[in-house]
């Protein structure tokens, strides 16, 4: 405080001067009146110091605040990241920019759904050490997450081995096309793990691992659930289990699609009819389509008259369908050297 009193040290030989001419006792002093003025500017004095110090402990407790402000800042900077880890990019945005509210709310939009797992998995885990298992399948989410993230997915979580995702929300870029980047994503994916067949021997595996996708495209509801302790953000409905159940009927390393997500998708992916499912709580068998090796494209033909368009992908055909093209083509081939000969 030796800096602070410093600052009345005029005032302080003021005061005390004043109380030396007082003591004095001359007589031409207004005696009365100057000490009424001087206890007047003491008490005033007193006063200010009083501010002044105030000041300073206020600017003491403002610079500690500052740097307890500053600590909180970079904890809930690695609060958040760590945060960051448990929710989707597209969710953790939406909620830290204010324009997702942490409620029980949900909605009721069209999205595609897309579940995974690897084959055989639980034999897999009876012969890893734990740890070898536990770094071999981080491995393994930690590619596939990758992917999800190039195209956009919402990945909406992880239950063992399986991956649940969906697309539609809290982002979208229109139906079909939603529909298309999460097929895209899956051969992404079932490629990658085909790159990666040579690298599970590092972790004991005596087999790589297999994928098999189901994705079903369907009006779904997507919100918040759960208490007002712990909320899920995630898609429940009819749509959900359909997907979930294309998946345990999918052979491994293939992608099977519902016929929804198939009508999206069949002017961009090459797809393949498989055999219809029966499904618990459905009246009908569903229709199922198989997702081809995508480099077959070279196999489709292409016919092209006036402003008619017809294309037929033969790999997508099977043995019938391809006799029936074959017999109509004939059947178009005869009438048009007709129609020249008449010409």
């Amino acid at each position: 405080m030796a800096n602070n009193d410093a600052i009345f040290r005029t005032e302080d030989k003021l005061v005390s001067d004043a109380e030396i001419l007082l003591e004095e006792d001359r007589a031409d002093l207004p005696k009365a009146d100057y000490r009424q003025l001087l206890d007047q500017y003491k008490h005033l004095l007193k006063t200010t110091k009083r501010l002044v110090k105030f000041n300073d402990r206020s600017a003491d407790r403002l610079s500690e605040l500052a740097r307890e402000t500053q600590e909180k800042n970079a904890q809930l900077e690695g609060l958040s990241n760590q945060l960051a880890k448990y929710l989707s990019p597209q969710l953790y945005q939406s909620i830290f920019s204010g324009t997702q509210t942490v409620s029980r709310a949900s909605s009721r939009k069209k999205l595609t759904i897309f579940f995974s797992d690897l084959v055989g998995f639980t034999s897999i885990t009876d012969s890893l050490e734990s740890e070898d298992l536990t770094d071999a399948l981080n491995y393994y989410l930690d590619e596939m997450s990758a992917i999800a993230l190039e195209y956009g997915a919402t990945i909406d979580k992880y239950i063992g081995d399986a991956i649940m995702i969906f697309f539609g929300d809290p982002e979208s870029q229109g139906i079909k096309e939603d529909a298309i980047r999460c097929v895209s994503m899956a051969i992404a994916m079932q490629q990658r793990l085909e790159e990666l067949s040579d690298r599970w021997v590092d972790y004991g595996l005596h087999q790589p691992f297999r994928m098999r996708i189901g994705i079903n495209t369907a009006y779904c509801t997507v919100g918040n659930f759960g208490s007002e302790h712990r909320l899920d953000y995630t898609v429940v409905g009819g749509g959900v289990n359909v997907a979930s159940r294309l998946e345990n009927q999918a052979e491994a390393n293939s992608i099977l699609l519902s016929e929804d997500s198939y009508n999206l998708v069949r002017d961009s992916i090459l797809c393949r009819e498989s055999e219809a499912i029966k499904m618990k709580g459905i009246a009908n068998p569903v229709r199922t389509f198989k997702v081809l090796d995508q480099n077959q494209s070279a196999s489709a033909i292409s016919i092209e008259a006036d402003q008619s368009h017809l294309r037929a992908r033969l790999a997508s055909l099977n043995s019938a369908e391809i006799k029936q093209l074959q017999q109509s083509l004939q059947e178009a081939l005869q009438k048009v050297e007709k129609h020249i000969e008449k010409g």
